[in-house]
Formats: C-alpha cells, sequence, structure tokens
C-alpha cells in the first residue's frame, strides 16, 4: 500500500480510500479477508488504533464485516463494487471540474481538453 498520507484528511479515511481503490480495481473481491489489524498497521506504518478506526468506519458503511475469531472481510454485497465505483468517480470528477473551474475553463474547453488527452494527442 501506499504510505505518502496527505494533511488534508485524516490518516484512517486514507487508508480506507487505498482499499476501496483495491476493490473497484477487483484486487480485493467479497469475501475475502483483510489483513489484521496489527498486520495492516506495519503494512502501512501506522498505529494500530488509526486500522481498527479505519475497520471501524469501513464497517459502518457497510463495506467490510467482522467476524469474531476469524477477522475483517470484505461484504458479500454484489452491489458494493458499483456503488463504490460511482462514489469514487464522482468525488474524482468533482475535484477536477473544481480545478479546471479555478484555472477559468469553460465546460467546452473541458470537453475538449479531456477530448485531446484520452485520443493520445
Amino acid at each position: 500500500m501506499d504510505n505518502q498520507f496527505q494533511s488534508s484528511k485524516p490518516i484512517y479515511l486514507q487508508i480506507a480510500d487505498q482499499i476501496f481503490y483495491r476493490l473497484v480495481r477487483k484486487e480485493l473481491l467479497p469475501g475475502d479477508k483483510l489483513p489484521s489489524v496489527r498486520e495492516m498497521a506495519i503494512q502501512t506504518k501506522v498505529n494500530p488504533n488509526t486500522i481498527q478506526r479505519t475497520y471501524s468506519e469501513m464497517e459502518r458503511l457497510g463495506i467490510v464485516e467482522t467476524r469474531r475469531g476469524q477477522g475483517t472481510f470484505i461484504a458479500e454485497k454484489a452491489e458494493i463494487v458499483d456503488e463504490l465505483k460511482d462514489k469514487l468517480t464522482r468525488e474524482v470528477l468533482e475535484g477536477f471540474v473544481k480545478q479546471m473551474k479555478e484555472l477559468g475553463l469553460t465546460k467546452e474547453e473541458m470537453l475538449e481538453g479531456i477530448k485531446t488527452f484520452t485520443e493520445g494527442g
């Protein structure tokens, strides 16, 4: 996992986002077991309390479920990946559009820029 954290967002949410991206990219699948709190803390080089908070937040959102004595697992809900993909796409697009507007670009200029960029031009 990428260990470069931004100061503008709590670390536990950044770790959750990393897990969400892995889920959307199908690197993690519903039913997969996540590393233990201790293992994830070592991997990410953060305090175990931060990982516990990450897992608790993801459980609150219905992304993971904790099974006593077994660990934390990606929830086995078919719609979970689609919901996450929609949420992450919306967040990325909102940030992109906001930055482009700050640069003074019009909708047409943004769309033309996207077209040019995606066509390799």
